[in-house]
């Protein structure tokens, strides 16, 4: 009997492939819905009710799966998301993580490693909250952070605001509870990403320049790289205070 809370979108061009990986997930109790080409997945979203977790091959017919993941996220934006790729190009798997993947597995690949993977993902993405999350408002320097809202405000020139993506969100939301100290990269990475790795690592270090032109309005306010360890969200107001 499969688990109504395990819900899998699998967009898979390669019928036999397609199949059998579905077999397998649904011998371990998942529910598996099976499309072949792009089109054919994002209707399948639009119309299957709710997914727990994405699986999508790159390269396919009609649409691609980077592009599939863009029309799912304007949709979705917390769903997981796993690219399956013959690729192993940095760019590539860059550009999926930009996407929003949660994940990304290069072919041929074990499948008990990516039931592994698919179980630590849902698991991350259904457990409780941490205590820390009641702290829903944010001030740093210049700027207010709504995080359930995800938008990040100045307060001087106009408020110019900003609406963040929900890593962003969650990235900038560390920064801000362990502000003037250090945030190790393995517990970003882990909390966000649920894995600590060289890809999940240069993902991050994409967004954290995100972060740093969001906050450049304000000159107070650095992020800084601790070499070895992680980064710093420094407010010097606050330490000159």
């Amino acid at each position: 009997m499969t688990n109504e809370n395990n819900r899998i979108l699998l967009v898979e061009d390669d019928q036999n492939f397609g199949d059998v990986l579905r077999s397998y997930l649904e011998m371990h109790e998942y529910d598996v819905t099976l499309a072949t080409d792009g089109e054919a997945g994002l209707q399948a979203f639009e119309n299957g009710g709710e997914f727990n977790l994405c699986i999508f091959d790159v390269m396919m017919p009609k649409k691609d799966g980077f592009t599939l993941a863009k029309d799912v996220r304007e949709k979705n934006k917390v769903v997981p998301i796993i690219f399956l790729t013959a690729k192993t190009m940095k760019e590539d798997v860059l550009q999926g993580f930009k996407i929003g993947a949660d994940d990304y597995i290069s072919k041929p690949f074990n499948s008990e490693e990516l039931l592994y993977r698919i179980q630590a993902i849902l698991k991350r993405s259904s457990s409780k909250p941490d205590p820390k999350s009641e702290v829903k408002e944010f001030n740093i320097g210049e700027y207010h952070f709504n995080f359930p809202l995800r938008i990040l405000t100045h307060t001087i020139e106009g408020g110019e605001k900003a609406k963040l993506s929900p890593k962003e969100a969650q990235l900038l939301r560390l920064f801000c509870l362990h502000v003037n100290d250090i945030l190790p990269r393995s517990k970003a990475l882990t909390e966000i990403w649920g894995e600590d790795n060289y890809f999940t690592a240069r993902s991050m270090d994409v967004f954290v320049t995100k972060l740093r032109k969001y906050l450049k309005l304000d000159t107070n306010i650095e992020i800084v790289n601790i070499h070895g360890n992680g980064f710093q969200l420094l407010i010097k107001s606050e330490q000159e205070a």
